[in-house]
């Protein structure tokens, strides 16, 4: 199955598992993410509550884009700048992407489409965690 940006327009709920493996805790993040159309790109974003054990509930938001093309996703920031691209097809893994001397490495799956979801990891000096996302429709 080839999805295209029709598929993810609209609203998903999402549901977020993240393990910290630097100081050894877990937490979640609840809420919403939208696909909006615009200028031939998917405006990406994303809001909800991010809890980790012993803290206080956080407002978190995320802003990306994507842009199809035949066979790829490339996913920028929302200010243009390169994020990783993902195969249209399969099992799809992201391009790694290297943030300062932390490396992310990404896996989508959609065998179970529309519910699907994407697993990072991220490795460095900075930051060592997994972060599992599923999407819903909402």
């Amino acid at each position: 199955m080839k999805l295209g940006a029709e598929d993810f327009l609209g609203r998903w709920r999402i549901a977020r598992e993240i393990t910290d493996f630097r100081i050894l805790e877990s937490g979640t993040l609840e809420g919403e993410a939208t696909f909006i159309q615009a200028e031939g790109k998917l405006n990406y974003s994303e809001r909800g509550t991010l809890r980790f054990a012993g803290g206080a509930p956080v407002l978190a938001e995320r802003r990306y884009r994507w842009v199809f093309d035949e066979d790829n996703v490339h996913v920028t920031h929302d200010d243009d700048t390169p994020f990783h691209s993902f195969s249209r097809v399969g099992a799809p893994v992201a391009t790694p992407h290297l943030c300062g001397d932390d490396m992310y490495r990404g896996t989508y799956s959609f065998v179970r489409f529309p519910d699907w979801q994407v697993t990072w990891t991220v490795k460095g000096p900075r930051k060592n965690y997994r972060s599992v996302t599923r999407y819903a429709r909402g």
